[in-house]
């Protein structure tokens, strides 16, 4: 038995699970949640990968290499078939006409023509990139193909320095001199100051008598007199 068999007798849609049903159920008294904690009581929810508080899988798995996974462009693609399929003959193909025709949800991001299925229309599309075999069948179809210049992404942008030299400022032309004022008459020299008299020489002080030097001082007897002999 395949599982596509399986499915065409129980059918495509698995009924929900159904909790607080009693014991018999399976999923009676607590409901799958397990006794107390915060797990257990209404309005809990916690953050995707979050594994209560122990590392991360995603942390303890070691990281190697480079990866351009996240500088991808993505497209939506469309088929040369469904072109086929939802325009007539002669129509022009753009990012607009698809949304319109239900073939791409929004313009948000470029369109890529791929070359599944055939086509035997003339079509004039305009898209942002096409495979070398959707190129060749819509032109072999009588078609034509237009490129969608890539967008621009986006750069600070400053302001341009003018190159261009401005023009030298014209020489400054002197300025006529002024005239001369006439000469001041020359200062008269004013007479000289009468000398003061000279001052008089000072008289010489009689100098002080000398002090007689100090009598000679009279030399004391040494008292050398002999003791007296003691008696035996």
């Amino acid at each position: 038995m395949m599982i596509h068999e399986i499915t065409e007798k129980t059918g495509k849609y698995k009924a929900r699970k159904r909790i607080g049903r009693g014991r018999g159920s399976g999923t009676g008294k607590t409901s799958g949640r397990g006794h107390k904690g915060a797990a257990s009581r209404a309005g809990y929810s916690r953050r995707p990968a979050f594994e209560g508080g122990q590392m991360p899988y995603f942390r303890r798995i070691p990281k190697r290499g480079f990866s351009n996974a996240a500088f991808r462009t993505e497209y939506h693609i469309v088929n040369v078939a469904a072109l086929q399929d939802r325009f007539k003959a002669g129509a022009n193909v753009d990012a607009a006409a698809l949304v319109k025709a239900g073939l791409i949800r929004n313009t948000k991001l470029p369109v890529k023509v791929l070359a599944h299925g055939d086509i035997k229309i003339k079509l004039n599309v305009t898209a942002d990139k096409f495979s070398g075999s959707a190129t060749t069948k819509i032109e072999e179809a009588g078609g034509s193909v237009t490129i969608v210049p890539p967008k621009k992404k986006w750069t600070r942008e400053y302001p341009a320095k003018d190159k261009t030299k401005a023009p030298a400022a014209p020489e400054a032309t002197e300025a006529p001199a002024a005239p001369e004022a006439p000469a001041a008459p020359e200062a008269t020299e004013a007479p000289a100051a009468p000398e003061a008299p000279a001052a008089s020489e000072t008289t010489e002080v009689p100098a002080a008598p000398e002090v007689p030097a100090a009598s000679e001082t009279t030399e004391v007897p040494d008292n050398d007199t002999p003791e007296p002999e003691s008696k035996d």
